[in-house]
């Protein structure tokens, strides 16, 4: 469905000690924004600098578009990220993941498209507005490429929003088609979050599942990674995420559990270096996200950034960042394509955050770790039937951003009383560090193992940031504790051994803290809490803060610069009768929080609601002075931040534009800039 409502509107970087003419990390060009990370790179950068530190406070909203009409019901989750070319802002919205296309000077409907899937969509496991949409041009022609919840590819005519009739069957791709598996077109478990990516004539897609805490079975539908021609819809190459037999990698499977095994998706977004005619796929794991037992061997290529030729998808290299994983640490976000300068040697460097809070660092050309990656012993677990790998890989450097595993000193600590009484709580679970394995849940302990930088924990989808003139990386995290414990799987629901869950209330229905936010319609408050996760000392988070952070990471020596707590202290602390007397310092708040750099500053709201000191409930969209992590500024926001920061200037103006929503609060896009009379 398409209705026209208005016509429509009509370099070099310096990188280090060279001048490199990189492509895909050089940041948004020509005051513009083409494509979701800025940049093929995903650097989330503009070199715009007319908002700065000096002028931040004054900003004021030069445009609001609410999405509660586009779709069945209103969305209050809106994580989409907006473009901006000649002109317009384009953008999914809504419970139907609409595209809508909007004056970028006011905000003004140009024209809007939705498809009606009736029970395909009903039954995707990828709903809502998804991450945003993908341009394309060739100078000539303009369109918008997107995937509907139903996981089907459309291409849109930019100037008009009518479907390309040479693209697929009348402007749509079935991506449940050429698949090389066979996917049932209405309940196959497939769909996409992400945007596709658009680099020269190829747009690449990837694929996302249900959360796989509590899967149906252990076998599911594989997550490949396909190009297509951008012209024309047709698959150019498919990458097999689990390999098929005489593959590299099959043989990483053991007892032929490739042949059965899905998931493995890439549900990230993924990262391209046209120069090198290279694609980076951040993939998740396989099925089950906490149990492996039917899947026995390190499992390529789950949990593995893999780098493919872009004209034929082709393995060029790959590096595992979790052997046979059990966390649900996935690769959760795109690859930071950043060109670094080592011991003043210019370096095409690929950075990968995680959830695990650790920065892995590669060569994007070769795939050789820019600093060792060791493999170190971890602890083998004991639940029954499972597999583990003897090592894991441990980064040199940087050093992890955020803390690991769960240890005494994570705690909270408060006052004494308040820590003594989270030591009790405490010996009901495992401890220990990064890659301790789940349990068994017992009734008399322990109930779970504990873990922070996990599954909801460290880096999730919005991922990082990058400054390509200071060769820094920023990084929100977040400390959400997950509980990994594991209950026998109820055959009448699944042929799994062992699901999540616990010995005191049995399996959980949904994925828990590891499960992709964009899936669960209610508003964001009423899943992720106040902080710290779902385990409390009364009413207060178990873990101590910050909650959330923001780590600015030089990347050309590998070292944390500084770091802040992101997000002003939630109510329930602030005003808790424990901590009556008490200074506080900023706890932050967690979410999953995308940033944006510009010239001078790094911009990050906050997620969900809190009382200003104005007395409005609301959050504060923030600036933080790039170099120093200072505050430069902040400007309130009637509901949090839902999707990643972006910029652009037009007519001389430039604005930023954020999602917002909550609880309560039906989703927006709102656009500030600066008033008139400003500098």
């Amino acid at each position: 469905m398409r209705r026209t409502l208005f016509g429509l509107l009509g370099t070099v970087v310096l990188c280090g000690l060279i001048a490199w003419p990189a492509a895909g990390q050089q940041g948004a060009k020509n005051g513009e924004w083409r494509t979701y990370g800025g940049d093929l790179g995903n650097t989330h950068y503009s070199p715009l600098d007319q908002i700065s530190a000096s002028n931040f406070d004054k900003l004021e909203v030069a445009w609001r578009f609410k999405t509660s009409n586009l779709g069945p019901r209103p969305e209050f989750n809106l994580e989409s990220t907006p473009l901006m070319a000649n002109g317009v802002l384009y953008a999914a919205a809504g419970t139907r993941r609409s595209v809508v296309a909007l004056d970028a000077a006011t905000g003004e409907l140009l024209w809007v498209h939705g498809e009606r899937e009736g029970a395909r969509g009903s039954a995707a496991p990828r709903q809502l507005s998804g991450r945003g949409l993908a341009y394309w041009t060739d100078g000539r022609e303009e369109r918008i490429l997107y995937v509907t919840p139903g996981y089907r590819m459309v291409a849109l005519n930019a100037k008009t929003g009518d479907p390309v009739s040479g693209f697929g069957q009348g402007g749509v791709v079935d991506l449940k088609l050429e698949d090389d598996q066979q996917i049932d077109l209405v309940t196959g478990e497939v769909g996409l979050h992400a945007t596709p990516v658009v680099a020269g004539d190829t747009v690449i897609v990837g694929a996302a599942h249900r959360s796989g805490g509590v899967p149906r079975s252990k076998t599911n539908v594989k997550g490949y990674v396909r190009g297509f021609d951008v012209r024309t819809g047709k698959r150019l190459w498919i990458f097999h995420t689990i390999p098929r037999p005489g593959e590299f990698g099959y043989n990483t499977w053991e007892k032929d559990s490739a042949d059965y095994t899905g998931n493995a998706g890439v549900w990230g977004q993924i990262s391209v270096d046209e120069e090198l005619g290279m694609a980076y796929l951040p993939v998740e794991l396989p099925t089950g996200d906490y149990y492996g037992g039917h899947r026995p061997g390190a499992g390529l290529f789950g949990e593995s950034l893999v780098a493919v030729d872009l004209k034929t998808g082709q393995r060029k290299w790959h590096y595992q960042l979790v052997h046979h994983g059990i966390w649900d640490m996935d690769i959760p976000c795109a690859p930071i394509l950043a060109d670094i300068s080592i011991n003043g040697r210019t370096v095409k460097a690929v950075a990968q955050p995680t959830k695990q809070a650790f920065l892995y660092v590669f060569d994007r050309a070769t795939g050789q770790p820019i600093w060792p990656i060791e493999e170190k012993p971890v602890e083998k677990g004991t639940v029954p039937g499972e597999w583990y790998s003897p090592t894991q890989p441990f980064p040199s450097k940087p050093p992890a951003y955020d803390r690991q595993g769960f240890q005494l000193e994570d705690l909270i600590d408060f006052t004494p009383a308040l820590h003594a009484e989270a030591v009790k709580m405490a010996a009901l679970y495992k401890l220990g560090p990064v890659f301790t394995p789940p349990v068994v849940s017992k009734v008399d302990g322990p109930l779970a193992t504990l873990a922070l930088a996990t599954a909801g924990g460290g880096t999730n989808w919005a991922g990082g940031s990058y400054d390509p003139e200071t060769h820094r990386v920023y990084v929100f995290s977040q400390r959400s504790i997950s509980t990994l414990g594991l209950v026998p799987g109820d055959p009448r629901m699944t042929d799994e051994a062992y699901i999540q869950g616990s010995a005191r209330t049995g399996a959980r229905t949904s994925g828990g803290a590891g499960a992709d936010a964009a899936q669960d319609t209610r508003p964001a408050a009423a899943r992720e809490g106040d902080g710290g996760g779902g385990l409390t000392v009364q009413g207060l988070p178990l873990v101590k803060p910050p909650y959330a952070s923001i780590s600015a990471i030089d990347l050309n020596r590998g070292e944390i610069l500084w770091q802040v707590a992101h997000g002003e202290t939630p109510d329930n602390i602030r005003n808790h009768p424990a901590l009556k007397g008490l200074t506080i310092p900023r706890t932050g708040r967690p979410g999953v929080i995308g940033t944006l750099v510009t010239k001078t500053l790094m911009i990050a709201g906050e997620r969900d609601f809190f009382t200003t000191p104005s007395g409005q409930k609301g959050a504060m969209l923030r600036a933080y002075d790039k170099a120093s992590g200072k505050d430069a500024g902040a400007v309130y926001m009637p509901a949090g931040q839902t999707g990643t920061p972006m910029t652009y200037m037009l007519n001389g103006k430039q604005y930023i534009v954020v999602a917002i929503g909550g609880t309560g609060y039906e989703a927006e896009f709102i656009a500030f800039r600066l008033p008139n009379s400003t500098p």
